[in-house]
């Protein structure tokens, strides 16, 4: 089946099978691995994306139901050499550690930040509870999103 949509500001047109997930079609046809596979059933948060602005987890999502979206990966939030103010945060606030949920963090961190842009840390912790790690104990995660938002993140 046809499948018609922009993924960080770059339009495509593909032919996918009916059963092919979006994790699976941004990663193996379009190049971009910076989502990654966890779990394949929506508990780690390791595979979100931001589809039409929203956060979603992609590994539950086929790529069909994307057809005509605009999806934004990992790797289309900075700014050419400059990352994104919710990257750079987690950068500065030490929010990673092995780095395997950190795409899905920052990306449903800057789903948060669009749609509340001065939350606190328990608003924090709340939107972020979908998206596991197994390193950090949250505590850089959340100060590094609050550190974006006081820096306007959302932007």
């Amino acid at each position: 089946m046809q499948l018609e949509i922009t993924v960080n500001g770059r339009r495509y047109h593909h032919d996918v099978e009916p059963r092919t997930l979006l994790i699976h079609h941004l990663r193996d046809q379009l190049g971009l691995t910076g989502a990654n596979v966890g779990c394949d059933t929506s508990s780690c948060g390791a595979c979100t994306v931001l589809l039409d602005g929203a956060s979603v987890k992609s590994c539950t999502m086929l790529a069909l139901q994307a057809d005509g979206a605009t999806i934004t990966t990992v790797e289309g939030l900075a700014d050419g050499e400059i990352p994104h103010p919710v990257q750079a945060a987690f950068r500065a606030n030490h929010a990673l550690q092995c780095g395997f949920c950190t795409p899905g963090m920052v990306m449903a961190s800057v789903s948060l930040l669009a749609e509340n842009p001065h939350p606190d840390a328990d608003e924090v912790r709340t939107a972020l509870e979908g998206n596991l790690c197994r390193c950090t104990g949250y505590h850089n995660i959340v100060r590094a999103v609050l550190d974006a938002a006081a820096q306007g993140g959302a932007e």
